[in-house]
């Protein structure tokens, strides 16, 4: 919500110039609880399994130096994406991977392949998906709308659009669709939207910093490269702003529309994470995009192929107190039911992660405290989602964390470069509750970056995948006493074929819940196209409408729950697919 903050933004910011450190925000954040989370209302008890290696998930992760990093290229590491890529039904993973200072050759990324929710496949080797130095992040969408996912994937230097040609196979076309093949970029997240719903998929990038190896300092070289008083690398602050960039689909070939779009902002900004999102309800996507360090963005659609940031005005730029924040990743959802979609944000060490309540009329208010989410200081957050875990109908939120600075592990410091995961649970009264319990999986420290949910075996319940830097990834079953849901499936045909954009509306048991198809989220990741929807008792929904981004309304009702639909634009449902029962819950 907009306050008098112009003073505390002055001071902030003066703040944060003379902070002796690189990354975060000047001001330490004190942990404390809500009360609202303190209701007598019995946690669900969670068993969380790490299945990924027992599922064939078990490439290891490459992105800088395993026990100290010489430059803040090597910190960031890599996001994960859900497809489907040869359209079996069943959603395959790819994780992007990275390489190291003088490596030869950098490290391959990894496409798996679904075997009917039993195990996963490798198939990279015939994928076509070549890495080509410092993968960063992900992002798919069908760019050609022929109804095989295609792949965005950013780097530093500059990021490479593959072309799904079927039977696992996928064309590099960067050069012949008008993008940058040259440059040294720095482009993190992304996302496929289309931004003018002329039914063609743009692509947004953010920009992180500007940074050119041959010329960056060495650690301990300035106030900007030292944390705790050991030598680091240095940055952000110190560096350039990025420069996050749209390009428009003409059918075909792409177009820099950025200065034109009101893409290119004034001022310092460190972007990371992306989460474009419907956010004042018009039909039309909006950006959002987390930045460390530095203001957030918020570029509001005007609906006339131009943005506008109003994240400083709508009271999503800053902290609570007006200071800035040291944010990496990002998600969008409706956490409280009321019809309007929030923002989460995961934030730098001795910071909370940040949410905020969308108020309607393009304000937000920091309801970080309020909501129990003003606990943890003592991690660094980078993957972040809203996730329905036990399927009552409101959206839980998972965390995943890992600090940048591998030296911490042989130094005495109170800090750890490997950190747990978090699970909050919503208690339905505009709170949650950490319920990460101290034997679970999700106990076991990794330094984690991108972080992706979908249903990878059939029972209608989310799994969550996670990249882990410079470790195996992890893919997380959460056990848990779970209601009913149903996974919605859309495919455009005025609209795009993905149907991102599109705004599902299910109504079931007098509950009313919001759910967009998402290109792009967490922290440079890509989740499940399929909406979930936890129901918690009620065994058919009322409702299920869609406003695709074509601007049509479609309604369908009754519909059965316990399983995944799949809806055509002007049809109605295609397919329908029963969920598969599983073992019950371990506790």
């Amino acid at each position: 919500m907009i306050r008098q903050w112009g003073l505390v933004f002055v001071l902030t910011c003066c703040a944060a110039t003379a902070s002796a450190q690189g990354m975060g925000g000047a001001t330490k954040q004190v942990p404390r609880a809500s009360s609202k989370s303190g209701i007598g209302l019995p946690s669900p008890q969670v068993h969380a399994l790490d299945a990924a290696a027992a599922s064939g998930v078990t490439h290891s992760d490459v992105h800088g130096g395993t026990k100290a990093n010489k430059y803040i290229l090597e910190m960031t590491g890599h996001g994960v994406a859900v497809i489907d890529f040869d359209n079996d039904g069943w959603r395959d993973l790819f994780f992007v991977n990275g390489t190291r200072l003088n490596a030869s050759v950098a490290a391959p990324h990894k496409l798996y392949r679904n075997l009917a929710g039993t195990r996963f496949e490798d198939v990279t080797e015939k994928s076509g998906l070549v890495n080509r130095g410092w993968g960063q992040g992900v992002c798919a969408g069908d760019v050609d709308n022929d109804g095989l996912v295609d792949l965005l994937i950013t780097y530093y230097g500059y990021n490479i659009l593959y072309r799904n040609q079927g039977e696992g196979r996928f064309e590099d076309i960067t050069r012949r669709s008008g993008l940058p093949v040259s440059g040294r970029q720095w482009t993190t997240g992304c996302s496929m939207i289309d931004y003018d719903r002329d039914g063609l998929l743009d692509l947004f990038v953010s920009s992180y910093v500007g940074f050119e190896l041959q010329q960056a300092a060495a650690p301990g070289s300035s106030p900007f490269c030292f944390w705790k008083g050991l030598a680091v690398f240095c940055g952000p602050k110190g560096f350039p702003t990025g420069r996050n960039a749209l390009y428009r689909n003409l059918g075909g070939k792409f177009a820099e529309v950025s200065k034109q779009a009101g893409i290119l902002v004034s001022g310092l900004r460190y972007g990371l994470g992306v989460a474009a999102a419907d956010y004042d309800n018009d039909g039309w996507p909006d950006i959002y995009v987390a930045c460390d360090s530095t203001p957030g963005i918020l570029y509001r659609n005007n609906r006339d192929g131009t943005f506008t940031d109003v994240a400083v005005e709508s009271g999503s730029a800053y902290g609570g107190s007006g200071q800035e924040m040291g944010s990496m990743g990002v998600a969008a959802g409706d956490y409280n039911n009321d019809g309007r979609t929030d923002i989460v944000k995961t934030n730098f060490m001795n910071e909370t992660s940040t949410l905020y309540k969308n108020l309607g009329d393009w304000f937000f208010d920091d309801a970080t405290y309020e909501a129990g989410l003003g606990l943890h200081t003592k991690v660094v957050g980078w993957g972040v989602e809203f996730l329905d875990f036990d399927q009552d109908g409101w959206k839980d939120i998972f965390m995943a964390n890992g600090h940048i600075y591998p030296e911490l592990d042989s130094a005495k410091t109170d800090e750890a470069y490997r950190q747990p995961k978090i699970l909050y649970w919503n208690l339905r009264n505009g709170a949650f509750r950490d319920v990460t319990k101290a034997d679970s999986a999700l106990m076991k420290p990794n330094s984690s970056r991108g972080l992706a949910t979908a249903d990878f075996d059939g029972d209608g319940t989310l799994e969550v995948a996670v990249s882990n830097i410079n470790e195996p990834p992890s893919l997380y079953r959460l056990d848990v006493h779970r209601g009913n849901a149903i996974l919605v499936e859309l495919i455009g045909t005025k609209s795009n074929r993905a149907a991102i954009g599109a705004r599902i509306t299910v109504e079931a048991d007098g509950l009313r819940q919001i759910g967009d198809v998402r290109s792009g989220s967490s922290f440079a990741s890509q989740p499940d196209f399929r909406v979930h929807f936890g129901t918690g008792k009620a065994s058919v929904a009322d409702q299920v409408a869609i406003l695709w981004p074509s601007g049509t309304r479609q309604v369908l009702t009754n519909v059965e729950v316990n399983q995944w639909i799949k809806v055509k634009e002007g049809v109605g449902i295609v397919e329908r697919h029963k969920f598969i029962a599983r073992p019950a819950a371990r506790y």
